[in-house]
């Protein structure tokens, strides 16, 4: 089978095709043929060694799966065999191995699909949207206004309309381009605002009564911390949810002291167990099955391309989630 490494960190040509043996499912195991792989930024960071823990190499990346059963190993339900299903290989203590035509897996890890969920938005569900999920449950959007940056990506394409099925009184959406922005209010927003723009918080401000935003989830980090703190209302609350760093200094936080303001830090695995990840993929399938949420195709790859898929999210191109197709 191929799969999908690299040996060195760097630019997305590290990322190289090799061949290797199909593998054969062990005691409890299932064997599942790959038809989509979820790419995401943190894996971009991974490669480049700019994320919080540098892997081992050879480092074989991605944590989430969807694809069918081919093959039960000893001690496995053999009437699984030929099920489409889902594999958040992350939420399970394996954080690697997904860019690839075939991946083994405990067979009581795998969550079943409906019909009318493709492999593809079965990929887009797993790390996504369970982020997107549980940032909700965090900071419950009911009632308030929120701001949702990088709103037209993975993540943010999510939030926006969970945010809206969760009752929230206004959704903002934060985005770069016309294209990112017109998609953000397809979607649900109530209006979008150029982040990139000098004076966009006042805009947030205006839309809100003068105020600002009662919620702000920030999933960039880096300088746009800092400005999204203009957008802020009185007594609101800043959820930090990037992978990079922040651009908060302690100025920063005495200001948001002075105005009662709180920031939340997110982290997606510590929230996660083994039931509650199956009652919400489950969930998450059915709200897709129903046409309640629409997962945005960022684009699909083969397995020899993977380094152009890195590209598009590493130049900020791609909306919504990008897949490799094996």
């Amino acid at each position: 089978m191929k799969a999908v490494q690299f040996t060195r960190f760097g630019p997305p040509d590290v990322l190289e095709v090799v061949e290797m043996p199909v593998p054969e499912p062990g005691p409890g195991e299932v064997l599942v043929r790959v038809h989509a792989a979820g790419v995401n930024f943190f894996e971009v960071l991974m490669r480049a060694d700019r994320y919080a823990v540098t892997p081992d190499l050879p480092m074989f990346p991605g944590v989430e799966i969807a694809g069918t059963v081919k093959r039960a190993g000893p001690g496995a339900d053999p009437s699984i065999i030929g099920a489409r299903v889902a594999v958040p290989l992350f939420a399970i203590g394996r954080g690697s191995g997904g860019y690839a035509e075939f991946v083994t897996v405990d067979g009581g890890a795998v969550v079943q699909l409906p019909d009318a969920v493709s492999f593809e938005a079965a990929a887009a569900l797993m790390v996504q949207g369970l982020t997107a999920l549980h940032l909700l449950r965090r900071s419950p959007a009911k009632g308030k206004n929120v701001l949702v940056s990088a709103a037209a990506g993975g993540v943010g394409s999510l939030l926006v309309q969970l945010a809206r099925c969760d009752g929230a009184k206004m959704v903002i959406a934060a985005a770069s381009s016309d294209e990112k922005r017109a998609l953000s209010r397809s979607l649900g927003a109530d209006h979008a605002a150029d982040y990139t723009a000098p004076g966009w918080q006042e805009d947030v401000k205006k839309l809100t009564g003068g105020l600002g935003a009662d919620i702000i989830y920030e999933t960039v980090g880096g300088v746009f911390s800092r400005a999204a703190l203009d957008a802020l209302a009185p007594c609101g609350e800043l959820v930090l949810a990037a992978m990079g760093r922040f651009g908060l200094e302690a100025a920063d936080v005495e200001h948001m002291l002075d105005d009662n303001q709180s920031i939340k830090g997110f982290s997606l695995l510590p929230l996660l167990t083994p039931q509650g990840v199956q009652e919400d993929l489950t969930d998450l399938f059915e709200l897709a099955a129903a046409g309640v949420v629409t997962v945005i195709d960022g684009g699909r790859f083969p397995l020899h391309q993977a380094a152009e898929a890195h590209r598009a999210i590493e130049g900020r191109r791609a909306v919504g989630k990008v897949v490799l197709v094996p």
